[in-house]
């Protein structure tokens, strides 16, 4: 068996997107959403230990939340090789971790696909802006891209909170304070209303998980800043619908009306398997016009996909249009289009029953 370090150097030169230290079986990675084992022989559970230990010894980290709890989340860097974001967790009573890995430098946003109409985030200087999807949908970044175009092009102050700091941000004409769970704050809440105090332009918040993070996220959002988080969904109507069923029904009205106040654009965006072997983001995008905030008001949530169906002009696109165009492209297969579709019957007829 290897050190951890010499599984992490086989990770980013096979450009992988993760490494899995599990006992059981062979250290594996992923590469272009497919899983391969790396390491010969199955991991022992003392072996699973020994790595994810020398995890910890990389990032001089205490480990003794992780042996109380029994799952933590940090991050590290290994010089002149490359960023890792780490899940450490404990399954069938032995250690294992879920390592991401994460490149010193910020993405180039066009190389990663993400349209133009996603990056006009950057040049926002109020409200709130989510992006959502699933785990490992490419949310952080996109994310990474729009802050670096702010910090690029705008004297502002950028706070993000994270969990844990992914991209290392250096100042450019902006002003960055990157805060990580555990490190520097308690917890998102107490991070955000701290950042409140700390004259911010623009407020990355890494996830909006519960009720009291959701209402400071909306309250600074009323009060002249930017905020941009993400949350696990799928769709604008999703994404709306989650963050009111939060709420006990008692407040749902009030927060509808806020919502539709502060709220300016939803992105969805989900990571498909190309015909190339490759990965290719698709992008649902809503902005928040008239219509769609008299829907939110209204509670008629469930029509807002009808509107962004017929709002192209204004720079919105549904999903499966998204879908259907990397379709269309060649990039994608019809079987990976379906299997990502909102509504899969309605895409099988637009193409054409094939």
């Amino acid at each position: 068996m290897e050190n951890i370090q010499t599984y992490l150097q086989q990770a980013v030169d096979k450009n992988a997107s993760d490494l899995f230290i599990i006992a059981g079986r062979a250290v594996s990675m992923k590469t272009e959403g497919e899983i391969v084992p790396i390491g010969g022989e199955r991991l022992m559970p003392e072996e699973a230990e020994k790595l994810v230990r020398e995890l910890y010894g990389l990032a001089r980290r205490p480990i003794d939340r992780y042996l109380s709890v029994g799952d933590d989340d940090f991050s590290l860097s290994v010089q002149s090789l490359a960023r890792f974001r780490v899940n450490a967790y404990r399954q069938r009573g032995s250690m294992a971790a879920v390592i991401r890995v994460v490149s010193f430098g910020i993405p180039n946003w066009q190389e990663k696909d993400i349209p133009p109409e996603v990056m006009k985030i950057a040049g926002m200087t109020r409200g709130m802006v989510l992006v959502t999807g699933p785990a490992g949908g490419g949310k952080s970044t996109t994310l990474a891209c729009v802050v670096d175009a702010v910090n690029q092009n705008r004297n502002a102050h950028i706070i993000t909170i994270e969990d844990p700091i992914e991209y290392l941000h250096r100042n450019q004409k902006s002003v960055i304070s990157q805060r990580e769970l555990s490190m520097d704050t308690s917890s998102y809440v107490t991070a955000l209303r701290a950042s409140l105090r700390q004259a911010p332009d623009v407020i990355l918040l890494g996830e909006m998980r519960d009720l009291d993070t959701i209402q400071t996220a909306m309250t600074a959002a009323e009060t002249g800043h930017l905020v941009i988080s993400t949350l696990h969904t799928v769709g604008a109507v999703n994404t709306i619908d989650r963050i009111i069923d939060v709420f006990p029904p008692a407040q749902q009205q009030q927060i509808r009306i806020q919502l539709a106040q502060v709220l300016k654009t939803v992105i969805s965006q989900q990571l498909l398997h190309t015909t190339s072997g490759g990965l290719v983001p698709a992008f649902e995008i809503m902005h928040l016009n008239n219509a769609v905030r008299t829907l939110v008001r209204d509670s008629r949530i469930h029509q807002i996909d009808s509107v962004i169906q017929t709002s192209a002009a204004e720079g919105m696109i549904s999903m499966d249009e998204s879908i259907l165009r990397l379709y269309k492209a060649g990039r994608i297969t019809q079987e990976t289009a379906l299997r990502h579709a909102m509504n899969p019957e309605q895409l099988q007829r637009k193409l054409g029953g094939r």
